[in-house]
This record gives C-alpha cells, sequence and structure tokens, in this order.
C-alpha cells in the first residue's frame, strides 16, 4: 500500500442477502407475511410474476415488489411496521446468518477497516442486522414518507442494488470522510449484480457465488469463499 492509500479510511463493504446471511430477505419477509395473513392472494400473485419476471432477466422494476409488500401494510403505523420487521428478523434472518460472516466483519473491524453493510433490503430489517453484526454503518432501501410520517407505499429514492451500491457507497463516504478520503479496502458479494461494489475494492471477495460472478471472479483473479451452511 502506496503512502496516500495507508492515509485514507479503509471500507469493509458487505453485501447483506446471500452473503451475510443463508438465502434472500425479501423471499423470506414476502413469506413471513404470507403465512400470517398480511399479503392477500392477489398481492401474492404480483409478487411470484415479478419473481418470474426477475429471474429469466425480462424488463422489471426493482421497487414493484417493495411497493407490493407495503401495499399489504398500508393499515399500520412506521412504528408497526418497524416492529414487524424486527420479529421477523430475529425469528427468520437470525438462524440465517453466517458464522464466517460474522467473524469476517469482526476481523475487518480490528484491522482499522469502517465496516459497511449495504443492502437492497428495507431499512428496519438492516438497521435490525447492522446491530446483529456489529458493522459500523449500514445503507438500505428507504420507503417514502408523507408529512404526517407515515409510509406513501413508494419506494424513496433508487433501490440499493446494482450499480446503485458502488453510489450509495460513496455518498455515504463522501458525507462522513470526504472526497478522497477514503478507499474501499475489501468488499464482499454473493451474485452477478455485486459486481460494480466489487470491482472498486481492493480485495474483492465471491461468497458462495451464483454462476455468473463465479465465472466473473475466476477470470478476474477474485478471492472465492465459501461462507454457506445448512439452515434446514
Amino acid at each position: 500500500m502506496d503512502e496516500d492509500s495507508a492515509q485514507k479510511v479503509r471500507l469493509a463493504v458487505f453485501d447483506f442477502d446471500g452473503t451475510c446471511i443463508e438465502g434472500q430477505s425479501g423471499y423470506l419477509f414476502s413469506t413471513y407475511l404470507r403465512k400470517r395473513g398480511y399479503v392477500p392472494v392477489s398481492s401474492a400473485l404480483k409478487l411470484i410474476w415479478w419473481g418470474i419476471r426477475y429471474v429469466l432477466h425480462l424488463p422489471h422494476r426493482q421497487a414493484a415488489p417493495r411497493e407490493i409488500i407495503f401495499e399489504c401494510l398500508e393499515h399500520h403505523t412506521p412504528d408497526e411496521v418497524r416492529q414487524i420487521m424486527r420479529e421477523f428478523h430475529d425469528q427468520v434472518l437470525f438462524p440465517r446468518y453466517r458464522p464466517k460472516a460474522v467473524e469476517t466483519i469482526r476481523r475487518r473491524k480490528a484491522e482499522g477497516c469502517v465496516t459497511l453493510l449495504v443492502s437492497a433490503t428495507f431499512w428496519s430489517i438492516a438497521e435490525a442486522a447492522a446491530d446483529r453484526l456489529g458493522v459500523d454503518g449500514f445503507i438500505a432501501t428507504t420507503m417514502e414518507k408523507d408529512a404526517r410520517g407515515n409510509f406513501t407505499g413508494r419506494v424513496s429514492g433508487p433501490v440499493t442494488e446494482g450499480d446503485e451500491k458502488p453510489r450509495s457507497v460513496r455518498r455515504w463516504a463522501n458525507e462522513r470522510y470526504g472526497s478522497d478520503s477514503w478507499m474501499i479496502e475489501y468488499a464482499y458479494g454473493d451474485h452477478h449484480s455485486d459486481e460494480a461494489m466489487l470491482s472498486l475494492a481492493r480485495h474483492p471477495v465471491a461468497v458462495s457465488p451464483g454462476k455468473t460472478l463465479a465465472k466473473v471472479a475466476k477470470q478476474r483473479g477474485w478471492q472465492i469463499q465459501d461462507w454457506s451452511i445448512d439452515v434446514h
């Protein structure tokens, strides 16, 4: 590391779904809500149709499933929604945390890195995850509120997904440390949509990657690690 880099704040950036936990929080949350009667059949079908389009790489809006879910929670106050998400985190996601993720975050912090969780999941779920993992900060998808502080059902700003992840990290770090005063030392992700974020790190790590990201990682000489656990 050169002298200029040594003086910069070093970030260790972690994706959440499929990296820190086993599985996808969005799918698990919609299933959790459906089992508890929050999601009517019409909304469930909308979510299934969106999922099919996503898997087949057909045109889709990243905000759509989040807005469908919030339609189902429209009669609940923000505090009630936050509580629902906290309970989901504790009951469903907590057993899915990967020990290697927790260990790696602790190691990076001990080395002096600022640890940052970057996720497309809902803010309150990411907030609970940040507490569980002990990271220094987190970035997640936020939902719009009206003048009274109630949710409108629409996503506020961009979904923290794909190319938006490095952009959101840049905004977060610039606000706290100033531009050109920080660097991404480590980045961890599992999905091909994490490639843009991993590309900015001095040490990119593909964690239990899907086929597309695994191929990219091998071509670019990135480290590949298996953090998977059996949750069944």
